[in-house]
């Protein structure tokens, strides 16, 4: 748990039922979700690349990485665009919800789940009124070994 005490702020997104979380910090932009390039040999969360202002992006969705069912592209889907450590990534979420401001005292541990969620990817759990936000470790999740693959195709 982290002894942080000043109030963080972080975008809170949709997938399926759930709502997440991350540190606003490394959001870069938001962006409509367009079709990216489909790359040979990429698992199949990572739905290609797309060139942003020049730039290739790696395009992760996040409910097939999350094992959250068939993802579904409409109206507000979007590609949340990341900067972790040197590199660009986009990640589609099915929505964005808002941005908010989580004091340290309404972030709980995650609790241990076991066998079929992977919770070394799960900060905490921000509370708000009626609302849980599932706080993702961005850094660490787009940088796990399974996740490698963009390395390899952002270099």
């Amino acid at each position: 748990m982290s002894t942080n005490t000043q109030p963080a702020e972080y975008l809170a997104f949709t997938l399926g039922q759930e709502e997440y979380g991350i540190d606003i910090q490394k959001v870069s932009e938001i962006r409509s979700y367009e079709t990216p390039t489909r790359i040979a040999n990429a698992p199949d969360f990572v739905k290609g690349v797309t060139n942003l202002r020049g730039l290739i992006v790696p395009i992760v969705d996040m409910r097939i990485r999350f094992n959250l069912g068939e993802p579904e592209y409409g109206p507000f889907t979007v590609v949340i665009i990341l900067n972790i450590g040197n590199r660009v990534v986009g990640m589609v979420v099915d929505a964005v919800s808002d941005v908010t401001i989580l004091e340290p005292e309404q972030i709980k541990p995650a609790p241990e789940m076991g066998g079929s969620l992977n919770t070394e990817y799960i900060t905490g759990l921000g509370t708000l009124e009626e609302r849980m936000l599932i706080l993702v470790d961005i850094d660490r999740l787009m940088s796990s070994s399974e996740m490698g693959l963009i390395e390899k195709m952002a270099a």
